[in-house]
């Protein structure tokens, strides 16, 4: 699977503050046992929290990616504006992943439940909002980490059901 990671963060598309989530996911999928990827050039990609921003990189990632994961602009604050530029450009809401995702991250800190992430689908492209924390996004991907092959192979119309009958025994 072809991934692509973009960072939503003011300061560090200014260039005041180091980004260290977006490096973190690209390293995690890279590392990862469990998912066949490979993390596309370029990645992470550095945006503004402005939702004409996010989602012109968000579009412009889904012509070459099978999955996006972005980090950042998913809290409280009136500049977080990730998951209603995401919104504007899914097509399906996967709501089971959502609840998964925030689920597991509340079992670690209250302070989970706080995120606004959206995950769905435009086109054959999973997008997967993450928080802005190397450690919320460390949480987050444990937690989807284990579906993504199946999710991929689903959205790309290659999966026979084989998985799906294995999982419901």
């Amino acid at each position: 699977m072809r991934v692509s990671v973009v960072t939503v963060s003011d300061s560090c598309h200014a260039g005041t503050r180091t980004d260290e989530s977006g490096p973190k996911l690209v390293e995690l999928v890279d590392k990862s046992l469990r998912v066949n990827a490979t993390v596309n050039e370029g990645s992470p990609t550095v945006v503004p929290d402005d939702v004409t921003a996010i989602r012109n990189a968000l579009l412009e990632s889904c012509k070459n990616s099978d999955l996006i994961i972005t980090t950042g602009g998913t809290g409280f604050s009136k500049r977080d504006v990730t998951p209603e530029a995401t919104l504007e450009i899914i097509e399906r809401r996967c709501s089971g992943l959502e609840i998964a995702m925030h689920l597991g991250s509340i079992k670690i800190t209250p302070m989970a439940a706080l995120s606004r992430a959206i995950i769905g689908i435009h086109g054959s492209t999973l997008i997967i909002n993450m928080p802005g924390s190397v450690k919320a996004v460390k949480e987050c991907w444990e937690t989807v980490e284990p579906i993504l092959n199946h999710a991929i192979e689903l959205l790309k119309d290659t999966d026979d059901g084989s998985e799906h009958q294995r999982m419901r025994r």
